[in-house]
């Protein structure tokens, strides 16, 4: 049976905090460590991963997306962190200031929602990030710690959260590539 791989998120859309996502990536490449980064349309606050879903369960996940109670909001994106730690990083993230407790809100009226759908539960929970690189080797991992450490209170800058999104997600070689399946978008 056909699958499609996919997320619920909100997309970074705003042009000076993208440009900050690109200045930050280019400082970490310039450490020398070995890193994939994310493309700029390709950034986004993943709400919930969703893994693969029938192509029936698409309308169903936006029918319940629909039932979401969210009225826009502004999103400060600050700092920036790894996961898991410094001492083994896989992926580096910008933070989520301002805005993060309605991000978590929106989350928690989703999941019930989801899981009566039959989509398996977040065992991780929910961590407010956008994910700006990840890393593929340990090379020149302490230049990378320096750099991180200086970027730790980095402001990117604001956002507005109103198009809560069903993504695709296709990998390919080059990276993965998302498109827009449902998307409910609110004005304020």
């Amino acid at each position: 049976m056909e699958t499609i791989r996919s997320f619920i998120s909100f997309d970074i859309e705003e042009g000076t905090v993208l440009t900050n996502i690109l200045k930050v990536q280019e400082m970490l490449v310039e450490t020398g460590a070995s890193l994939k980064l994310v493309k700029p349309e390709n950034i986004h606050i993943t709400l919930r991963f969703l893994g693969n879903i029938t192509p029936a369960m698409v309308d169903e996940i936006y029918r319940e997306m629909n039932e979401v109670d969210f009225t826009p909001f502004q999103v400060e994106i600050k700092g920036v962190g790894v996961f898991p730690n410094l001492r083994r990083i896989s992926v580096i993230w910008a933070g989520i200031h301002e805005g993060a407790d309605k991000l978590e809100n929106i989350f928690g009226q989703l999941e019930p929602k989801l899981r009566k759908l039959g989509v398996r539960r977040d065992t991780k929970g929910f961590s407010p990030h956008l994910t700006i690189a990840r890393v593929k080797t340990g090379r020149n991992k302490d230049q990378l710690v320096k750099r991180l450490t200086e970027l730790e209170d980095y402001k990117f800058g604001v956002v507005k959260a109103e198009c809560l999104r069903l993504k695709k997600s296709v990998l390919t070689p080059q990276g993965p590539v998302y498109s827009i399946l449902r998307e409910v978008c609110r004005k304020p």
